[in-house]
C-alpha cells in the first residue's frame, strides 16, 4: 500500500525533487474541489474547467513561494478565489467595453443577463454584509479581502485559532442566511 502524504509534504517533494507523481496527488486531492469553485463564480461548466486548469498551471510555477504559514488548503483556496474574482472583473470590464465600442462584439443577450446577475449578487451581497454585526462583518473582510491569517486574527482579537474558525463559520452562516433572505425578496 502507498503511503499517504499530507499536503504540506506532497509540496515539500515536489519542490525538492520536480517529480510529478508529488504534483499529482496534490491534483487529484483537490481538482474537484477547485472546480466547484470555479463553477460557483462561472456558473459555466466550460469556463470553470479553463480556469482549474489555468489555476493549476499557476500553481505548479508558484509552490516553491508556500510558506507553510497556513494549511496548503487554505493557501489553495486563497489562489482560487483570487483567480476566479480576477477573472470575473476582467470579463465584466471587457463585456462594459464591448457594448459601448462596437456592435459587433456584443455578446448574446444570456450574457448581458449574467451581468445584470452578477451586479444583483453583488448588491444582495452588499445588503446581507450589512445585516451582520460589525465584529462578524469586520472578521470576514479581513479573512477575506485583506487576506489576515487565522493566527494573526487570532492574535489580534485575543482569541484561540480554533475560536477564530468558528467565529468564521458562524459568520459565514449568518451571511449566507440574509444573503438568501435577500435575495428572495
Amino acid at each position: 500500500m502507498a503511503r499517504r502524504y499530507s499536503d504540506e509534504e506532497l509540496v515539500s517533494s515536489y519542490v525538492e525533487t520536480r517529480q510529478n507523481d508529488f504534483f499529482e496527488q496534490l491534483y487529484d486531492r483537490y481538482c474537484h474541489k477547485v472546480h466547484r469553485k470555479c463553477l460557483s463564480f462561472t456558473r459555466d461548466q466550460v469556463q470553470a474547467e479553463d480556469l482549474t486548469q489555468d489555476i493549476f498551471l499557476k500553481l505548479v510555477t508558484k509552490l516553491d513561494s508556500f510558506k507553510y504559514q497556513a494549511r496548503f488548503s487554505t493557501w489553495l483556496y486563497s489562489i482560487t478565489y483570487n483567480y476566479c474574482a480576477d477573472q470575473t472583473r476582467v470579463r465584466n470590464r471587457r463585456d462594459e467595453f464591448t457594448v459601448g465600442n462596437d456592435w459587433e462584439l456584443i455578446g448574446p443577450v444570456q450574457e448581458e443577463n449574467s451581468t445584470e446577475q452578477l451586479e444583483q449578487s453583488a448588491q444582495h451581497l452588499k445588503q446581507a454584509m450589512e445585516m451582520l454585526s460589525r465584529e462578524e462583518r469586520q472578521l470576514l473582510m479581513m479573512k477575506y479581502q485583506q487576506e489576515v491569517s487565522i493566527k494573526e486574527l487570532a492574535d489580534q482579537n485575543g482569541l484561540t485559532e480554533s475560536a477564530v474558525k468558528m467565529r468564521l463559520k458562524r459568520s459565514r452562516d449568518r451571511l449566507r442566511q440574509f444573503y438568501w433572505q435577500v435575495a428572495a425578496v
